[in-house]
């Protein structure tokens, strides 16, 4: 069954230049290798009110090839029990036919319980980068685990590429809290995305479409408000460096 989130999306930028923002934001969760059976107002692959696009993830940019992608690499990083897992996604959908989503995850689990994320990360230049989290073990990640990554991948001109992430994700039947921290010497900068599931209707769909109506066209231009308040308050314009080679970093 596919879920529709209405999330709260909460940025905190602590140092010498400080930020913070919170906004509404609509996620979809659904499971790619299933059927979709869904309400008339949604489409997969095919132009919609909402709708969800295989090639929009899984992979580079714009050649995304979905949840082949995810298998293949979770296949090359060793999860035995491959198999076993269920992948689902969790993401924001096409509104009107366009799309931009700063962070997708892609949540791999069997009978019990999480076994990896991998978070797919977008920048506004066309670029992505994803970061595999797991235990060396493969062990279920807890709500309480903090895995960790090294940044690799530019997505604001205001941050350095050096650096490390941690992640927290509490995943519940009906919500989903994650939480993502930054730290590279005294900058920090904090993000954290919450909200209830609920079943992907019709009804969902309108409230969702009247509540955010231009979709990723308003993630974008909010994203690119912050650059400029930023900007005003003097913080420091670095240059975007090349993209990492790999894919994936774990």
């Amino acid at each position: 069954m596919m879920q529709l989130m209405s999330a709260k999306t909460r940025h905190i930028r602590r140092g010498e230049v400080q930020n913070r923002f919170d906004y509404r934001v609509d996620y979809l969760l659904l499971e790619p290798e299933k059927p979709v059976h869904a309400p008339w107002l949604f489409s997969r692959n095919r132009l919609n009110l909402m709708a969800f696009h295989d090639q929009d993830h899984g992979g580079k940019r714009g050649q995304g090839k979905g949840v082949a992608w995810v298998r293949d690499v979770l296949a090359k990083a060793g999860l035995a029990s491959l198999h076993k897992c269920s992948i689902q996604l969790l993401a924001q959908p096409r509104m009107w036919g366009t799309s931009f989503t700063p962070v997708s995850f892609w949540l791999i689990a069997d009978e019990s319980g999480l076994r990896a994320v991998i978070a797919e990360v977008n920048n506004t230049f066309g670029e992505r980068h994803s970061y595999l989290c797991r235990h060396d073990d493969w062990r279920v990640i807890q709500p309480s685990d903090q895995m960790q990554a090294e940044k690799v991948f530019h997505v604001s001109p205001f941050q350095e590429v050096r650096g490390s992430y941690t992640f927290n994700f509490a995943l519940g039947p009906d919500q989903i809290a994650i939480h993502i921290r930054y730290e590279n010497g005294n900058a920090r900068f904090l993000a954290s995305l919450s909200g209830k599931l609920r079943p992907l209707n019709n009804r969902a769909i309108l409230a969702a479409v009247f509540a955010r109506p231009l979709g990723s066209v308003r993630v974008l231009a909010l994203i690119h408000f912050q650059a400029l308040r930023l900007w005003l308050r003097r913080a420091p314009v670095l240059r975007k460096p090349a993209p990492p080679i790999r894919d994936v970093t774990e």
